[in-house]
């Protein structure tokens, strides 16, 4: 555990460093924002090809989707938790050389605005090492190493939604790259974020020869609150982005001769 621990806490921050160095010297007409925020979004990226690729390895593993146990389902949340703690501070850094760089505003006015703008995403954390750790590593037990990895796969679409923030970011909006990676982020999005609660009661269901429809009356009822409550704000933020879509795929009537 404390190896892990360790291993992750230098990991992610040495990856932003790296990055953020090489950025610097290898396009230095962008700003020290450009840096930071392009180096936070491969470190995410990072963490969800770690994280989705752990997640695979579990559920190929896991015959048995109740008892079978794997050692990545218990080692890979010891190494999320310096993560978690660092993205935190991540998304403040870049908030700071973001209103820097526009009018200087004092650090207490940056760091209020952070809180604002960013609320949703640090409730997210602070659930996740607060109530999920403590449910993942101890609280359940012997139990459920299938549905932690399952849990670990939802990262699969956030390579796509940091590729696609860079791209706002440098501007590229207009690009094919940006519609395609756009496409890309709402399917899988779609399937590892929210599909992925129905498949891991039809899992449940098959392991117990229960229809999917069974399954919530016979598992107990913080498992359904639990999941109910992931699978919220999940939904919310695809709304957001099918919004988006929706405005970048929307082609403007052409206007009249004359």
């Amino acid at each position: 555990m404390l190896l892990t621990l360790a291993w992750g806490s230098l990991f992610f921050p040495g990856l932003f460093v790296l990055s953020t160095w090489w950025l610097r010297r290898a396009r230095p007409e962008w700003t020290d924002h450009d840096c930071v925020m392009i180096s936070t979004r491969v470190v995410s990226s990072a963490q969800a090809v770690l994280a989705t690729g752990s997640g695979i390895v579990i559920i190929r593993a896991c015959r048995n989707v109740v008892s079978d146990r794997h050692w990545l389902a218990r080692e890979y949340v010891w190494f999320l938790i310096p993560y978690m703690v660092y993205d935190t501070y991540a998304m403040y850094l870049c908030e700071w050389y973001r209103t820097r760089e526009q009018d200087r505003r004092h650090t207490l006015t940056i760091f209020r605005n952070f809180l604002s703008k960013n609320r949703l995403m640090i409730t997210h954390h602070v659930v996740i090492l607060l109530v999920l750790v403590p449910v993942t590593q101890r609280l359940r037990g012997e139990l459920g190493d299938f549905f932690v990895g399952c849990i670990f796969t939802a990262e699969l679409s956030t390579p796509f939604v940091s590729l696609g923030r860079v791209l706002i970011q440098l501007k590229q909006q207009h690009t094919l790259l940006y519609k395609v990676n756009g496409i890309l982020t709402l399917t899988t999005f779609l399937s590892c974020r929210i599909l992925l609660f129905p498949f891991m009661y039809w899992s449940y269901g098959h392991h117990q020869r229960l229809s999917l429809f069974q399954v919530p009356f016979r598992i107990p009822l913080y498992c359904n609150l639990a999941n109910a409550f992931l699978i919220a704000p999940q939904i919310y933020w695809f709304s957001l982005l099918c919004k988006k879509a929706a405005r970048l795929f929307d082609t403007p009537p052409a206007g009249k001769d004359g």
